[in-house]
């Protein structure tokens, strides 16, 4: 039975070739209500940037499969952005400076989404595995610049980062903090359940849903989204965690825990990250 109350999966990625709007109907289906709709890395569209502009396929898909997601009832938003791993995919084929400066402008372009009404938040963040250390500094740049275009929208920033514990979670927030962004405006998608220490930075995790996490970062409070980081991938089926899973794991965990913490958790914190409504 789906519940009444809204469930929110703020990090999810539909893709036609794949599932598609089956995954968002297994969702629905299971009692979810609302998707922040992630745009899918440029090359696993297919797509090859070798100007900024490259970047207006994947963004104009991603806010297109938002409206076909909207019409079969349930709420989507577009994350629009570059995916940190981008610089390992440009620099095969041109040097780091003008990656970088590409990167940059695909965010400019982002961002032009987001004042136009179309887009929530933008995408960035950096590599999640070892580079070399001048990938590392333009990738910090490129995230930094991003906070940058995120203050001046006055929109989210969602993060795609290394796995992080408390020093990561530090360092990022420095970065923010120093670029002027809100800081409840910046989003660590794939978050650990270190609620109370996002909490402290001023950092807002998007928990990422696997067995115990949501339980554990109940715990220590509710300022935290949920997120699967479905990744709609033909050749993945399921990965990382599949549609159904916020529905099933909120409509259990509110046996123990009641309605409550999953208003505040579902609709009361994207709204607020997000400055969007979220509507049953």
């Amino acid at each position: 039975m789906p519940a009444k109350i809204p469930i929110t999966d703020n990090h999810m990625h539909i893709d036609p070739r794949a599932r598609g709007l089956e995954a968002v109907k297994d969702f629905m289906n299971s009692g979810g209500t609302h998707i922040i709709l992630v745009a899918k890395p440029s090359w696993s569209l297919g797509v090859m940037v070798k100007k900024p502009e490259d970047y207006l396929k994947v963004f104009d898909e991603t806010v297109e499969i938002a409206s076909k997601i909207r019409e079969i009832g349930v709420g989507a938003f577009p994350v629009l952005g570059v995916h940190p791993a981008e610089i390992s995919k440009l620099t095969e084929y041109m040097e780091l400076p003008e990656a970088t400066e590409i990167m940059k402008k695909g965010l400019e372009i982002a961002s032009g989404y987001v004042e136009k009404g179309l887009a929530v938040g933008i995408k960035s963040g950096r590599p999640h595995y070892p580079v070399a250390a001048e990938v590392w500094a333009a990738s910090n740049e490129i995230m930094e610049y991003a906070f940058s275009l995120g203050k001046e929208q006055d929109c989210a920033v969602q993060l795609h980062t290394e796995s992080v514990g408390e020093p990561e979670l530090r360092d990022i927030a420095e970065r923010a903090r120093k670029a002027g962004i809100k800081m409840n405006r910046v989003v660590k998608h794939y978050s650990p359940p270190m609620v109370k220490t996002c909490e402290e930075l001023g950092l807002f995790p998007g928990v990422i849903s696997i067995k115990g996490a949501i339980e554990q970062a109940l715990e220590e409070g509710t300022r935290f989204m949920m997120e699967t980081d479905y990744i709609d991938d033909p050749d993945r089926p399921g990965a990382v965690l599949g549609p159904k899973t916020i529905p099933k794991r909120t409509i259990k965990l509110m046996e123990t825990h009641g309605e409550e913490p999953f208003w505040i958790i579902h609709k009361e914190n994207p709204e607020r990250v997000y400055d969007i409504e979220i509507e049953l």
